[in-house]
């Protein structure tokens, strides 16, 4: 009888059968064979269910399945859907507007289990395995693939989520090493499933339920809330990292593991209506939800500064009403985000002096990081 794979690589998809072909056709070539595929599809239709239903056979090496929704759960709920879905190890959580270079499995594995340490990788972020969340990869830009799209994701004073590296060349030295990171982003990041489950908002807190979604043929698909489902899309992978750093978990970037990626695949572009609002929204969510109140006094100041340059930030750019809306929104709505809130145990109070810390830290690297973009811009 054949051994329980290692990994469930798990694809949502909307809309994206343009991108299908290439991001199946690159999981044919990894190195590291010892997983599964599962496809969550958000009732699309562009020819995606179809495309989905006849995708079987020997045409790949790896087993896959599609889980076709009838309709649109956004980015959690797919997610959620097929985690709970999945009996393995690792899920890996991957984009279909991707092209995961051979080694891109190969090195998230051997990350999360503490190998593969390379000269320059901080080795001290390699023991422990226990306590790794999630690993996140060099993710490229698939149409200027000297340039990086995320080298893990930060977290800063001023409430702002970024890319780290984003727009930096692929050699830069500080992104070529393993370190830790405030969040792996879901685009392409695997996750321990076991502390998935310890999280769960429904473990949490007895108050947040865990839905069911209908596919095409009518069966009821279980979605437990391990990504919060109200966040709908954005900002959930953060949040996710942010729980599972209140309970002392932590988040690694792996630079041997590479994936081009094109980027707002599925929303179409980098600032639009729905994006802007939804974000600003989830950014109230994130904060009320794992802040407890005394550390959300302590950044609140930080918060609102950076909700004001974000506000003008917006103007500028015409979304100025859905950046307001959404934060607006956000305030609105916090009593339904109330049974989702991340429990204060006093007892890991060392653990929220580490966040407090990786957001200090993140805001110097967010300068930083900001200097040389606009340093790289005058130079042209």
């Amino acid at each position: 009888m054949q051994e329980k794979p290692k990994v469930t690589v798990i694809i949502p998809n909307y809309n994206g059968l343009r991108f299908m072909d290439q991001c199946m056709d690159a999981l044919e070539r990894q190195t590291y064979t010892d997983f599964v595929v599962l496809i969550v599809d958000n009732g699309s239709a562009d020819g995606s269910v179809e495309y989905l239903q006849e995708l079987a056979g020997d045409r790949y090496h790896f087993p896959v399945r599609a889980i076709l929704l009838r309709e649109n759960t956004g980015f959690s709920g797919a997610v959620n859907v097929g985690i709970s879905a999945a009996d393995t190890d690792y899920v890996v959580l991957l984009n279909n507007d991707t092209e995961a270079q051979p080694d891109y499995l190969r090195a998230l594995v051997q990350a999360m289990e503490g190998e593969g340490s390379s000269p320059g990788n901080d080795r001290s972020h390699t023991n422990k395995i226990s306590g790794i969340f999630a690993v996140s990869p060099k993710m490229v830009q698939l149409y200027h693939q000297d340039l990086l799209d995320d080298a893990g994701d930060g977290y800063n004073l001023f409430g702002w989520a970024f890319q780290r590296g984003v727009g930096q060349p692929v050699n830069t030295p500080k992104f070529t090493r393993r370190t830790e990171v405030f969040s792996a982003c879901a685009g392409a990041a695997i996750y321990r499933r076991d502390l998935l489950e310890e999280i769960r908002l429904d473990r949490l807190h007895k108050k947040a339920g865990t839905a069911a979604y209908e596919d095409v043929h009518g069966q009821l698909w279980p979605a437990h809330p391990y990504f919060d489902p109200l966040h709908f899309a954005y900002l959930e992978d953060l949040d996710v990292c942010f729980r599972a750093r209140v309970r002392g978990c932590r988040v690694l970037y792996e630079p041997g593991s590479v994936v081009y990626h094109v980027g707002s695949g599925t929303s179409g572009s980098k600032y639009n209506h729905f994006k802007v609002r939804l974000a600003a929204r989830n950014n109230v969510y994130l904060n009320y939800k794992n802040m407890p109140l005394l550390m959300l006094l302590i950044n609140l100041p930080g918060i609102l500064a950076g909700v004001l340059v974000k506000q003008i930030f917006f103007i500028r750019r015409g979304f100025g009403r859905d950046y307001a809306g959404g934060f607006m929104e956000g305030l609105r709505t916090l009593g339904s985000v109330r049974p989702h809130k991340t429990p204060f145990v006093p007892g890991r109070f060392t653990n929220y002096i580490r966040i407090e810390w990786m957001l200090l830290k993140d805001t110097f690297s967010y300068i930083q990081d900001l200097v040389v973009r606009q340093a790289a811009k005058l130079k042209k």
